[in-house]
């Protein structure tokens, strides 16, 4: 969640009530001065917010009748403040957002249509994968971030320590790999999950369900009794059982860091499931030892064909409540924001910023300019991997229906529940979540 939420990018909520206290008048359509003035929402932190910062530098001397204010808050307050805020007078005009947020902002009002000169843009500009999962009520509704991926990470160094020459490529593979990598004197797991954190929970796991060739959803029909998806639930309770996986070290806190984080930093966790993201959280902690991290395709399960990673993205859109002349306004920012000629070397300003967190931009003009950068061994893995990934389903309700089957899946994970008894609770919970959202 950008990966879906990076602690250490996190600004802190006093700062960000403090910015958001000062805005008093920059919701009206035009300043004191005529300029029509919009606000940027985002939960970048602040060496991001400064490089967004220096762009609206940029755009407003080329577009001196427009004023442009970034505001960032913590993950945790991004949508609450997107939705308590985005009908008043001053509330965001833009917003980078979770696409799985998406169907519910279209809802609500929150994510207007973009014009067609901004559609045809997106649409020649971004792989079509991405730019479905972005049209809603068969318009386009904003810019592609970030894209992230799902596939398997591991500790070389502890491989090499096993006499282990590869990482896994099948299930029976990394059942018999996470038993070899595990020392409980040392403290050490063989296979890492992640619990407490509804995205990090529930994504590998669908990961390994798709590998096995399942799915979570059939259009609006739940899939969580299927074989596929009980054979991946039944892996989880075996490695749990087998002593290969440790719950207490599974945990992330509310900014996704904590001791899943940790425990794969300090050589305690051998292999774990998480997105490219992270990168950036692991160099830093880890130093030279960056190196010995390894990334590989999902083991494939028993009943399915190929590897897949879960794949999701962030998008920006411009919030539909706002005056007609801040939305145009908006659509201009952000063509521009998107646009190679915003950034560096045929990048685009925000191909720039989200290389800078180590975070794979969908942008194809980007990932172009960035190829050199993107050929280091950890990014160029997931990078090979995308054109087989598998996007997360955005239907509204998603979130609920996120967290209803994290719930599930932890009460397998902590033993409180078989596999075939959790997926068919997920299953009921999920259905009456996703019939409730259709009506």
């Amino acid at each position: 969640m950008v990966g879906l939420n990076r602690g250490r990018w996190m600004v802190s909520a006093l700062a960000a009530l403090t910015m958001l206290a000062a805005c008093g008048s920059d919701g009206a359509e035009s300043g004191e001065d005529g300029n029509v003035q919009i606000s940027f929402l985002t939960h970048w932190g602040p060496d991001q917010v400064t490089m967004l910062n220096e762009a609206v530098e940029a755009f407003e001397e080329e577009n001196p009748d427009i004023s442009v204010e970034v505001r960032a808050v913590p993950f945790a307050n991004l949508l609450s403040t997107l939705r308590t805020q985005g009908s008043s007078p001053n509330g965001p005009t833009m917003a980078s957002v979770y696409d799985l947020w998406l169907p519910e902002l279209v809802r609500d009002g929150l994510a207007a249509p973009a014009p067609d000169a901004v559609a045809d843009e997106v649409t020649s500009g971004w792989p079509e994968n991405l730019v479905d999962v972005i049209t809603v009520d068969d318009a386009v509704r904003g810019f592609p971030n970030e894209v992230n991926l799902y596939a398997l990470n591991y500790n070389k160094a502890l491989f090499d320590e096993a006499g282990i020459d590869a990482p896994p490529t099948t299930w029976d593979e990394l059942r018999d790999t996470a038993e070899q990598l595990t020392d409980p004197e040392k403290g050490q797991q063989g296979f890492g999950v992640i619990t407490s954190w509804p995205a990090g929970s529930v994504h590998p796991w669908l990961s390994l369900v798709a590998s096995n060739g399942g799915q979570l959803l059939d259009g609006n029909t739940a899939q969580l009794e299927a074989g596929p998806v009980l054979e991946t639930t039944q892996l989880y309770a075996d490695l749990v059982a087998d002593g290969s996986t440790v719950p207490e070290m599974s945990t992330a806190n509310a900014n996704t860091t904590g001791p899943y984080l940790d425990n794969f930093v300090n050589g305690k966790t051998a292999m774990i499931i998480m997105a490219n993201w992270w990168k950036g959280s692991l160099s830093e902690a880890m130093g030279d030892r960056f190196d010995d991290v390894g990334v590989a395709p999902i083991p494939v399960g028993p009943s399915g064909s190929e590897p897949t990673g879960v794949s999701y993205s962030w998008l920006t859109v411009v919030n539909e409540q706002a005056q007609p002349a801040q939305q145009e306004a908006a659509w201009k920012f952000l063509s521009w924001l998107n646009g190679e000629s915003s950034g560096e070397d045929g990048s685009s300003a925000m191909g720039d910023i989200l290389m800078s967190m180590g975070i794979l931009p969908s942008r194809t003009g980007d990932l172009d300019a960035h190829a050199d950068d993107l050929s280091d061994p950890f990014l160029s893995a997931y990078v090979d991997q995308l054109p087989a990934a598998t996007p997360f389903p955005i239907v509204l309700g998603g979130e609920e229906l996120t967290v209803s089957v994290q719930q599930q899946l932890e009460n397998v994970i902590f033993g409180s529940s078989d596999p075939e008894t959790a997926m068919g609770q997920a299953q009921s919970e999920a259905q009456a979540i996703l019939d409730k959202s259709g009506e």
